[in-house]
């Protein structure tokens, strides 16, 4: 049995002439019928979270659309993040499908990230949408020397970052980065950090009216305040009203580690170390 495509094509083009508050109602009953066209069979299959709309083009478009009215305001319309972290390097492994969908339904405790209470074929349809426009391919990271690599976190990366529950949180948590990263992607975060410094961890210098200056990560701002962590890792807020001044800076907190500062062979240990901390989270 296949997707009526024709009847899903037309439903999405038709939405996009309706006003704003028109076109959710229909992406959301457009994602809906997605019900009646899905095999028995695969429906079935949810039950151990498998996505019964994998690789269809009809639900890509719903999922599309559905982004954009629910999703797009935090994570961008392109997915890759504004408050909300950048959704395109989630498929690294085979099971990203069943995670996205639990994160989506169940959210995320002490973020903004609220849980979903829609049918089932609309988060899927959002999931089969997010893995359509992913940029991570399958990575393996079977090659270099765990051992070395945990020493080589540790005299360089452990005072801002952790992983299996220990070291700093200036930084992004690493103990499941090589399941969201592909290698190419961590190489450049380390090798060049300042090429893209991701949401929550971009730099920030403050000045005071009586011109100190603060240093450290934006975590939230709005026309009144500023959040930061700053580099002792204390969280701060500060009132634009009390600051001199606001600078986002282009460069990252984190230092440039080039081939002069951590060569390739200590780079492939250091990226097998961090692999070994997702395989041993992974085991039963």
């Amino acid at each position: 049995m296949r997707y009526r495509e024709a009847g899903f094509d037309s439903m999405v083009n038709e939405s996009s002439h309706l006003p704003r508050r028109v076109r959710r109602w229909s992406c959301a009953a457009f994602a809906c019928a997605m019900v009646w066209c899905v095999p028995t069979a695969a429906r079935a299959g949810q039950d151990g979270l498998v996505n019964p709309h994998e690789g269809s083009p009809a639900a890509t478009r719903a999922g599309r659309a559905l982004f954009a009215t629910r999703c797009a305001e935090c994570h961008g319309a392109d997915a890759k993040g504004i408050s909300g972290p950048d959704l395109t390097e989630l498929w690294a492994v085979g099971s990203a499908d069943q995670r996205t969908f639990q994160t989506i339904r169940a959210g995320i405790s002490g973020s903004i990230m609220p849980s979903s209470a829609a049918p089932d074929d609309e988060l899927w349809a959002i999931v089969t949408y997010l893995r359509s426009i992913g940029t991570a391919s399958p990575v393996e990271f079977a090659t270099g020397d765990a051992d070395r690599g945990r020493e080589i976190f540790q005299s360089n990366c452990a005072r801002c970052h952790r992983v299996a529950g220990r070291g700093g949180r200036l930084g992004p948590e690493l103990s499941r980065i090589t399941v969201t990263r592909s290698r190419a992607s961590l190489t450049q975060a380390i090798r060049d950090p300042g090429a893209s410094m991701a949401v929550g961890y971009r730099t920030v210098t403050l000045v005071t009216r009586d011109g100190d200056e603060i240093r450290g990560v934006k975590k939230s701002a709005d026309a009144f305040s500023v959040q930061v962590v700053d580099t002792d890792e204390r969280l701060q807020g500060y009132l634009r009203a009390d600051l001199r001044d606001v600078r986002d800076e282009t460069s990252s907190l984190m230092p440039a580690f080039g081939v002069d500062r951590l060569s390739d062979g200590d780079l492939d240990d250091l990226l097998r170390f961090l692999a070994s901390m997702r395989e041993a989270d992974a085991a039963p």
